[in-house]
């Protein structure tokens, strides 16, 4: 215990304002302003569901070598939950991509962006590291985005595009289901933060994901 609370409650409070910093930071990312502003494209949309397929394919390998790496084993067990409920959403992108008027085949055999390539190749190393809890700073902000912000991105895309909810079903998805990941993240954060050093990569990794997650997005406006 601190005097301002439990390590938990330390991180907790660190990533609150990794999360304030980075919802401001993504409203003046170039896609993200056009749909917030009532001016998003079909076009857009689609360039979106394509770059965030070839980042999300990996989500379900780089969870799963966080557990593989973690020695509690009520942790690593809660960890291995996540990576089955995570490691398929890649073909509701795929889904959604096509019913947006994409080609399966073309997204299917897409490359990642520069982002996309940062972002996965930081994931990959962190969870490769021993017991890598600053992992759960990087799920904090994937998470969030699912929690927070899907559900309201989804109407908005229904409605500025035109697009059935076919169109729209991994934004939808995540919209209903990450509380009850986020629920299971309040619990691994009780169980692997437990001094002020892992409180401190918590929250370093969030920011780290925080940036990276917004190049990735950027980058929809370069290729």
């Amino acid at each position: 215990m601190t005097q301002d609370g439990t390590w938990p409650q330390v991180a907790t409070r660190g990533l609150a304002r990794v999360w304030i910093d980075f919802e401001s930071a993504l409203a003046q990312v170039p896609v993200i302003a056009r749909l917030l502003s009532g001016r998003l494209r079909v076009e857009d949309y689609r360039s979106l569901l394509f770059n965030l397929r070839q980042q999300v394919v990996d989500g379900g390998r780089w969870i799963s070598r966080t557990a593989s790496n973690l020695a509690d084993e009520d942790l690593r067990s809660l960890i291995i939950r996540h990576a089955a409920a995570e490691h398929r959403d890649y073909r509701l992108l795929e889904d959604n991509y096509v019913a947006a008027g994409g080609d399966r085949e073309a997204i299917r055999g897409g490359e990642k962006n520069i982002g996309s390539q940062a972002l996965s190749a930081f994931m990959f190393h962190a969870a490769s590291q021993a017991e890598p809890v600053g992992m759960l700073g990087a799920m904090f902000v994937i998470e969030g985005l699912g929690q927070r912000l899907a559900r309201p991105w989804a109407a908005m895309i229904r409605e500025q595009t035109g697009l059935g909810d076919d169109a729209v079903s991994f934004l939808a998805y995540h919209g209903e289901n990450d509380e009850d990941h986020m629920a299971m993240f309040d619990h691994a954060l009780t169980i692997a933060v437990t001094d002020a050093s892992r409180a401190a990569e918590v929250v370093r990794h969030a920011k780290v994901v925080a940036r990276l997650y917004r190049l990735q997005l950027e980058e929809l406006d370069n290729v």
